[in-house]
């Protein structure tokens, strides 16, 4: 595993917000009885860990990838998170969480998450305190995305340097916000019968707009419901295929 070094997280708010996040339970899920059990990964992070859920059953022949949601405590002393609008010289040229494929070389999703941080907008893994894991996300692109929650304690230490290749502007936002019905709008969309919302976030940062919306604000959703132990002021209704990373039952292409 890469380096992942537990800094002091330099407030209250931000220890108990890792306490609640090393303490947070997937819901019980209905896992094959076929699945076979790797051996979880473990962080050590403040004298504590706290296991990698994802190394459990595994769909085959899935590419894979991680995101870093990286939170930290804003000047109004309100929780942050980190995002990128992605180059647009690729394919995908909206915002993001920083993140990536999973490589060879990398020892687990926390590895693949902290390198892509550090490649995609210089943020040095000795910085921040990798806290939890989420649940895989399933894509219709056949991919598993794996949310990886760290905390980062000095925001000042953080020095962004988006590559040019990949990200045009590294901006943040309050994570609150993806709880609430405010400058929010939804898409109804349709899959294998069953209809689910699209969510778009409408935010402006140093007089620039951005739209966080798809899996980056169903991502959001989830984490800042964790975090303020609270559901959205909004009907969410999640992909089901999103949650199928478990399943055997996966979509043939």
């Amino acid at each position: 595993m890469g380096s992942c070094n537990n800094p002091g997280l330099g407030s209250d708010v931000l220890e108990t917000l890792a306490q609640r996040l090393r303490h947070y339970k997937p819901p019980p899920r209905q896992i094959p009885e076929t699945a076979t059990e790797s051996v979880s990964h473990q962080i050590n992070s403040d004298e504590k860990s706290v296991s990698s859920i994802t190394d459990h059953y595994q769909p085959p022949k899935l590419k894979r990838a991680a995101v870093l949601v990286c939170i930290f405590q804003g000047n109004n002393d309100d929780l942050r998170v980190i995002l990128t609008k992605r180059s647009s010289t690729l394919s995908s040229h909206s915002v993001a969480l920083p993140g990536g494929k999973r490589e060879e070389t990398d020892a687990d999703d926390v590895e693949t998450a902290l390198r892509e941080a550090n490649e995609e907008i210089g943020l040095d893994p000795s910085l921040v305190n990798v806290v939890t894991v989420l649940e895989p996300i399933f894509t219709k692109s056949r991919m598993l995305v794996v949310p990886v929650v760290a905390i980062l304690s000095d925001a000042k230490a953080f020095s962004p340097a988006p590559s040019a290749a990949e990200v045009e502007a590294i901006f943040d936002a309050p994570l609150e916000m993806f709880l609430k019905d405010e400058n929010r709008r939804a898409e109804e969309r349709e899959w294998m019968g069953g209809k689910y919302l699209l969510q778009y976030f409408d935010y402006e940062a140093e007089n620039k707009r951005y739209v966080i919306w798809a899996l980056t604000a169903g991502i959001l959703i989830k984490v800042a419901s964790i975090v303020y132990q609270r559901p959205p002021a909004f009907l969410e209704l999640r992909p089901k295929f999103w949650d199928m990373a478990f399943s055997t039952d996966i979509p043939k292409q």
